[in-house]
């Protein structure tokens, strides 16, 4: 694989709290995980065995953030249960086991959650972690589970919006609200603050909004795996948004399905939303994302077939100290 250079010289992010500053830097591509870090290729629902311990093992081998998801059903059509935890309840646990590494969700549904309750959490998290959190937002893609909140999945896109607009209220001191999903006055503030003053929200792909919005409103962009030359001009446009906005410079990342497998030489065979390859092409692909202005990769491990422990070795030895860089 080659390096697409399609991409300028990217202008240097806000400094929003401390996941934020460690995990995303200008021209620089960092790695994750996307928890649970486990196999279960044949299973919707994993074991959850040594979660805690291989968050931990994650941190000490220099990953820079573990990634949790919002998924309140195990639905059949989506196949797949995440980490079956609530997502902010793990959270607290992780920011009490764990020290430095960056804790993100990828995403919370906002239309399926009260923004009072979202913020409440959210903010308690970043505060206990001291600023550890990164905080994805989308609009949700499982139909099958809008009844159940009494939620009509077609109006997602604007209860998206209204979510994010009392969300980001709630995060000043004394706000006042008047909200389709709420209101706040009197005097009333919501407690704690988040960390840095500031919760990072990264959208997840579209979240029914239109580019204009996703570059002025959200804090940064997840994008769906796609061939490098589509990406490339995705992420330029997206970039190119925000310059029009007049807002500084945001990250990009994306998640990746991995199976490393042993020979370092293994050439790259599509799977789900990602690859089956050794580690050196692995090497290769993550650099030329990094070259098209990617800033970050939750590799996922879920299909992996080699022993989870040893391959978390090697993507440490072989390919972290590629990408590492420090604040």
């Amino acid at each position: 694989m080659t390096a697409q250079p399609l991409k300028t010289t990217q202008a240097a992010f806000a400094p929003l709290n401390t996941a934020y500053r460690a995990v995303f830097a200008p021209d620089r591509l960092s790695i994750g995980l996307v928890v649970p870090i486990e196999s279960y290729p044949d299973r919707t629902v994993p074991t959850m065995r040594d979660h805690i311990a291989r968050v931990q093992l994650a941190e000490s081998l220099g990953f820079a953030a573990v990634w949790l998801r919002d998924v309140p059903f195990d639905v059949p059509s989506f196949g797949d249960a995440g980490q079956t935890f609530d997502p902010f309840v793990y959270l607290g646990s992780l920011a009490s086991q764990t020290r430095q590494i960056a804790l993100g969700v990828a995403s919370i549904i906002l239309p399926l959650r009260h923004p009072v309750h979202t913020a409440k959490a959210a903010a308690t998290v970043d505060a206990l972690s001291d600023g550890r959190l990164l905080l994805g937002i989308a609009s949700g893609d499982r139909p099958e589970e809008y009844p159940a909140f009494d939620v009509d999945y077609h109006s997602r896109g604007d209860r998206f919006r209204s979510a994010y607009d009392y969300l980001r209220a709630l995060s000043s001191s004394r706000p006042q609200v008047s909200n389709p999903l709420g209101a706040v006055g009197g005097g009333m503030d919501l407690l704690p603050k988040p960390a840095g003053g500031h919760l990072p929200l990264l959208a997840t792909g579209g979240s029914q909004q239109s580019p204009e919005w996703l570059a002025t409103h959200a804090d940064g962009w997840m994008t769906y795996p796609r061939p490098a030359l589509t990406q490339a001009r995705l992420i330029a446009d997206y970039r190119s948004a925000i310059a029009q906005a007049g807002h500084t410079d945001k990250p990009d990342m994306e998640p990746l399905y991995v199976d490393l497998v042993d020979d370092p030489l293994a050439p790259p065979q599509a799977i789900h939303l990602g690859l089956r390859l050794g580690v050196n092409a692995l090497r290769d692909y993550l650099m030329s994302r990094q070259a098209i202005g990617v800033n970050h990769i939750a590799l996922n491990l879920r299909f992996n077939r080699a022993d989870i422990e040893s391959t978390l070795q090697t993507i440490a030895a072989d390919l972290l100290p590629h990408f590492d860089h420090k604040e």
